[in-house]
C-alpha cells in the first residue's frame, strides 16, 4: 500500500471501484427519472408556462410584494445580528467570569435559549408584547422576530466566544497577570483581539443562520420575503414560480452576506499580520570607544 493511502479504511480494489461506479450511475439515472416525472407533472398543471413568469417582469409585483419583503428580511436580520453579537459577547465573557454567580446566570441564560426553537421564541414574544401592549401593533411582529433571533443566536454566539477564548494558550493570561494586569485588561487587550479572528468563521455561519431564520416571521404575520412571495403567488396563481424566485433571492442575500463577512475576516486577519510589531534587532552591539579606557586591561 502506498504512503498516500488513508489509514482510516482500506483503499478499494478494482471490484469495489467498479461497484461504486455502477451505484453512482444508478443513482444518477434514478435522480434524472424523478426529475423528469416532476417536470411532466408540473407541465401538465401549466406551472411552467411563460404566463406564470410574466408577473416578475412587471414593476408592480416587485414594488407591491417582493421589495417590501426583502426590506423586512434585511431589517429583521440586521438588527438581530447586531444585538446577537452584543448579547453573545456579554454572555460568553460572563461564562468565563471568576465570580460563580455570574457564571451560573450567564450559563443558565445560554442553555435556556439554546434549547428553545426560534419559532417558539417568536410566538411567545409576540403574545407577550401583544398582551401587555409593549409595542404598537404595527411593530409587534418585527419586535417578536428580532427578540427570537437575538436570544437564540446570541446564546449560540456566546458559546462561540467562550470556545474561542478558551482555545488560546493559557500562558498568555498567566504572563499578563504576572505583569500586574487585571482580568478586564487581559480580556480586552490580549484575549479578545486574538479570539475574534479564530471565531469569525463560526460567527459568519451564525449570521447566515439568523438571516435564513428571519423567514419564520411569516407565521406571526411579519412581512418578509417568504410571506411576500406567498402573497404574490396567491394573487397571480403562480405559487411555484413565486417560491423559486424567493429561493433565488434568499440565496443571493445569503451569498452576499457570506462574501462581505469573509472579506471583513480576511481584512482583519491581514491587518493583524501587517500590524505586528517587528522583532527587535538583537545583533552584535557595536563597540564604543572611550578615551583612556583599555578594554584589554585585566585589572578591570
Amino acid at each position: 500500500m502506498s504512503n498516500s493511502a488513508t489509514v482510516l479504511y482500506d483503499a478499494p480494489g478494482p471490484r469495489a471501484r467498479n461497484t461504486y461506479r455502477l451505484i453512482s450511475v444508478a443513482v444518477a439515472v434514478l435522480l434524472l427519472g424523478i426529475g423528469y416525472l416532476v417536470f411532466v407533472a408540473l407541465d401538465d398543471k401549466g406551472q411552467l408556462t411563460s404566463a406564470k413568469w410574466n408577473p416578475f417582469v412587471e414593476s408592480t409585483s416587485w414594488t407591491t410584494y417582493l421589495i417590501p419583503g426583502i426590506r423586512g428580511t434585511l431589517v429583521a436580520a440586521a438588527v438581530s445580528i447586531v444585538l446577537a453579537l452584543i448579547l453573545g459577547a456579554i454572555l460568553g465573557i460572563g461564562r468565563l467570569s471568576d465570580h460563580r454567580p455570574i457564571r451560573w446566570i450567564a450559563g443558565g441564560i445560554v442553555e435556556l435559549f439554546r434549547s428553545i426553537p426560534v419559532l417558539i421564541l417568536m410566538i411567545f414574544s409576540y403574545q407577550l408584547f401583544a398582551e401587555y401592549e409593549v409595542f404598537k401593533s404595527k411593530y409587534l411582529a418585527l419586535a417578536a422576530v428580532i427578540v427570537g433571533l437575538t436570544l437564540y443566536n446570541g446564546s449560540v454566539i456566546a458559546e462561540i466566544v467562550r470556545a474561542g477564548i478558551n482555545s488560546l494558550p493559557k500562558g498568555q493570561s498567566e504572563a499578563a497577570m504576572a505583569l500586574g494586569m487585571c482580568k478586564g485588561q487581559i480580556m480586552r487587550t490580549i484575549l479578545l483581539p486574538q479570539a475574534v479572528t479564530a471565531m469569525l468563521p463560526a460567527i459568519i455561519s451564525q449570521m447566515v443562520v439568523a438571516l435564513k431564520d428571519s423567514a419564520l416571521g411569516y407565521l406571526i404575520g411579519y412581512v418578509e420575503v417568504v410571506r411576500s412571495g406567498q402573497q404574490l403567488g396567491a394573487f397571480y396563481g403562480n405559487y411555484l414560480p413565486a417560491l423559486i424566485v424567493v429561493a433565488i433571492i434568499m440565496i443571493a442575500l445569503n451569498s452576499t452576506l457570506t462574501v462581505v463577512a469573509t472579506r471583513v475576516e480576511k481584512r482583519l486577519r491581514s491587518g493583524r499580520k501587517g500590524g505586528a510589531i517587528p522583532p527587535a534587532d538583537i545583533g552584535v552591539v557595536p563597540a564604543v570607544s572611550v578615551p583612556g579606557l583599555d578594554i584589554t586591561d585585566k585589572r578591570l
